[in-house]
């Protein structure tokens, strides 16, 4: 176990605490819902779904969330503007937790990120993306939105090791840094992604989070899950029956090992995999913080839940 350096920031979205050093706050885990090829999506173009599923994943969200004391965002996915508004206006009703505005493009999620300052939303709305594709227009966009929350994804294919997914934050030549990119919108909560590729990657995305919170001391993170979930061996059921649900648990298990304050563990299907592993591992990482000094900030702490 370890502490940070740096001084780190702590975050309050929507009365989630994220950030923090290792062990004063419970990772937030963030599953995905209405993803592409996501069953209970009807037609992902005009964004009609299954009421009823949906619900009940939600609602056994809700229960593991308020079971393990780990909080949550909720990861909500759309192919077109229009569906992503729709998924919106149904999952606000069913929890008060922060939830993602996740699209293919800025022409996705700008007009959604409009309808929700229109709702009254937008506290609860994080962005995601900001990445080295943005554009001024976008940049601009979220600024006159005055959107309070974006994640930042530290990945650039011309530096793909830790190392480079730390310093695309500052910029390089001929590369804009995402920081000042987040600055020029006005952002107030940066939260940072390191970036996932495939499985082998994750160590370099869990690597690149313990670099990216001692130089800036920012809310960081990952989705090591999602490339469980592209892994076809696993997912064939080669390695055993509960091989696919063990490994996608592990593979946040190592994220937070990192220092990770927010993993995205990938379906929201899997939330029975990933909640009690998640809550688990905050529990053991902050009773072996409290030997550094550490103090836990919150009673609703998965050491103080789980067992």
């Amino acid at each position: 176990m370890f502490k940070f350096e740096k001084e780190q920031q702590i975050f309050d979205i929507a009365g989630v605490k994220i950030g923090g050093q290792p062990g004063e706050y419970p990772t937030v885990l963030v599953p995905s819902i209405f993803y592409d090829g996501h069953k209970i999506v009807r037609d992902p173009i005009k964004g009609d779904f299954d009421k009823q599923k949906a619900q009940d994943l939600i609602n056994k969200l809700n229960e593991l969330s308020e079971k393990t004391g780990n909080p949550f965002f909720l990861d909500v996915v759309g192919n077109t503007s229009e569906a992503l508004v729709k998924y919106v206006d149904f999952i606000s009703d069913l929890t008060q937790s922060p939830f993602l505005v996740d699209g293919p493009s800025e022409q996705v999620r700008i007009p959604a990120m409009k309808h929700i300052k229109e709702i009254g939303l937008m506290s609860r709305a994080i962005y995601n993306s900001i990445d080295y594709h943005a554009t001024d227009q976008e940049l601009t966009s979220l600024k006159d939105l005055n959107v309070q929350n974006a994640i930042v994804m530290a990945f650039d294919p011309k530096k793909p090791l830790a190392e480079g997914r730390a310093s695309i934050l500052k910029g390089y030549s001929g590369q804009r840094g995402l920081m000042n990119a987040a600055e020029v919108a006005n952002i107030k909560n940066v939260l940072v992604d390191t970036g996932v590729l495939d499985v082998p990657s994750i160590g370099i995305a869990a690597r690149a989070v313990q670099l990216v919170k001692n130089e800036f001391g920012l809310p960081t993170g990952c989705a090591p899950a999602n490339a469980v979930t592209g892994w076809k061996r696993i997912k064939k059921g080669e390695f055993g029956p509960t091989a696919y649900d063990v490994c996608l648990g592990g593979s946040v298990v190592v994220t937070q090992m990192s220092g990770a304050n927010f993993v995205l563990h990938g379906p929201i299907e899997f939330v029975e995999a990933a909640f009690p592993a998640c809550a688990m591992t905050d529990a053991i990482i902050a009773y072996a913080a409290k030997r550094l000094g550490t103090t836990i900030k919150t009673q609703n702490h998965p050491l103080y839940k789980i067992f």
